[in-house]
């Protein structure tokens, strides 16, 4: 259904920490770059989600977040430990959340412009 969404960032360099280590544990890699953009997928110059640098960029409002698929509840863990550590700010840590499946498995995090995002998994390990 989807091609790719773009992030509008205000700190390009940042950001692109931030994903880097946040979706590296969940098997993504930048597949692109440039002055003013960062691509994150899977093979190079197919990016899935887009950051681009905007000056007054700002992040959508309540209810709005992506959530991006973990093959295992280890990777989940790694994409919340790993974007903590890059100016990240929790928004729910590892753990099973029974309220949207009996297997459903997830981190939130928001961060460093504000968007909220989240790895989820539904593994039984």
């Amino acid at each position: 259904m989807l091609h790719h969404i773009s992030l509008g960032v205000r700190d390009l360099a940042l950001a692109g920490a931030f994903y880097d280590a946040a979706l590296a544990a969940l098997g993504y890699r930048r597949v692109f770059e440039d002055d003013t953009a960062i691509g994150y997928g899977l093979y190079d110059d197919e990016d899935i989600l887009c950051l681009k640098l905007r000056p007054d960029a700002s992040p959508p409002g309540p209810g709005f977040h992506l959530a991006f698929t973990a093959s295992t509840r280890k990777a989940v863990d790694l994409f919340h430990a790993a974007a903590l550590a890059i100016a990240g700010n929790d928004n729910g840590a590892p753990g099973l959340r029974p309220d949207y499946g009996e297997y459903y498995y997830a981190a939130f995090l928001i961060d460093p412009d504000g968007h909220h995002i989240e790895a989820v998994t539904k593994v039984t390990e």
